[in-house]
C-alpha cells in the first residue's frame, strides 16, 4: 500500500473527507490523482463509491468491511514504520523536527497535508 493510499484510507476513516473533491482537498493532491488513489483502493476492496440521493454527480466514500478490518493492522504498519525511522531520535528531538518541518511547512503554505 502506498503512503497515498494509506492516508486516503485514514481520512475516509476519519470522515474528514466522504467525497472525492473533498479528499482531493484535505490531501492536497489533484482530483485526477485522488481518482487513481482511489481507484486502487477500490480494487483492493477497501472502499465503496455510491452516488449522493441528494446530487447524482456527488460520489460518497467509505470503507468497506474489509477496509474497516484491514484498518487497525495497517495503523501498526504504519506506527512501526515511523518507530523504525523516527527511532534514533529523542523525544526532543522529535519535537524539534516536528517544529522545523511544521515552520517550512507553513513558510510554503503547505497546509492542507495531513501528517497524522
Amino acid at each position: 500500500m502506498s503512503v497515498a493510499e494509506w492516508v486516503a484510507l485514514n481520512q475516509i476513516s476519519q470522515a474528514a473527507a466522504s467525497t472525492p473533491a473533498g479528499l482531493a482537498d484535505a490531501m492536497d493532491m489533484t482530483r485526477g490523482a485522488i481518482s487513481k488513489v482511489l481507484d486502487k483502493l477500490q480494487s483492493k476492496g477497501l472502499i465503496s463509491r455510491a452516488t449522493s440521493k441528494e446530487d447524482s454527480r456527488v460520489q460518497l466514500l467509505a470503507l468497506t468491511q474489509q477496509g474497516k478490518r484491514a484498518l487497525p493492522e495497517l495503523t501498526t504498519v504504519a506506527d512501526g514504520n515511523d518507530e523504525h525511522f523516527f527511532g534514533a531520535l529523542g523525544a526532543n528531538e522529535r519535537a524539534t523536527l516536528r517544529k522545523l518541518l511544521k515552520k517550512l511547512a507553513d513558510t510554503h503554505q503547505m497546509h492542507n497535508i495531513p501528517v497524522d
